[in-house]
């Protein structure tokens, strides 16, 4: 069972932008550079007005492409919301299409959303696809995906519950993940109650460096020395 962040620690990280909190998650060394977000470029915010999204992993592996061997298709599969049971809300529904073409057939459009938002689930981020964007986006159900497609084609659940990759971003169920136009990322949650702070010296750096650019006083200089100041 994954431990409860207080409301009053995960109120102030739904007010943050994914580019800042990833900057301030570096300042604490805890992973590589390189790690922790979504890095693929096919990865679409499809309302990126939403305010930013946050929840605890939930995870779901599908295929599309053809009928299940065994089993029937998403409609039959309900056996997997149990796994929601084990993580705190708010959920973020994370699914893995394995295909080889992933995106065929399309897992969640407005009725699964509303069934999803039910069950305490605040959004989906997937590498396949999602469909009934115009229905969803008044839901205020955030949706992240590769693709879209018209059609359920033969989508049906394979696992639930396991380690999954999208978009680059390895995921395990109980991650708490921030979500807005710019991606994904994970944070770490021993350091969830010192991000506000981080991320507000961080803007206040930016801010230094962005009036002294349009500064009448402006030298390269002094730019350099707001530069430095800059680091964590």
């Amino acid at each position: 069972m994954v431990s409860y962040l207080p409301e009053s620690v995960l109120q102030p990280l739904r007010k943050l932008d994914t580019c800042t909190v990833a900057n301030a998650i570096e300042c604490f060394d805890l992973r590589l550079r390189n790690e922790g977000f979504t890095n693929n470029a096919s990865l679409h915010c499809h309302f990126p007005k939403l305010p930013p999204m946050l929840g605890y992993v939930v995870t779901l592996r599908v295929r599309s492409a053809n009928p299940p061997m065994k089993g029937g298709n998403y409609i039959d599969r309900t056996d997997w919301w149990h796994v929601l049971e084990k993580y705190p809300a708010p959920h973020v529904v994370v699914i893995e299409d394995a295909d080889r073409r992933p995106g065929i057939g399309a897992f969640v459009g407005e009725v699964h959303a509303a069934i999803l938002q039910a069950l305490g689930c605040v959004g989906v981020v997937t590498n396949g696809a999602v469909r009934d964007l115009s229905a969803v986006e008044p839901q205020a159900f955030h949706l992240f995906s590769g693709t879209v497609s018209p059609s359920h084609a033969y989508v049906h659940v394979v696992d639930a519950g396991i380690p999954v990759e999208v978009a680059g971003l390895h995921i395990k169920p109980g991650d708490l993940l921030l979500g807005d136009q710019h991606g994904i990322v994970r944070i770490p949650p021993q350091i969830a109650t010192e991000l506000p702070a981080t991320v507000e010296h961080i803007r206040a750096r930016e801010r230094e460096i962005l009036e002294f650019c349009q500064s009448p006083e402006f030298s390269r200089e002094g730019l350099r020395e707001l530069v430095k100041k800059s680091r964590c």
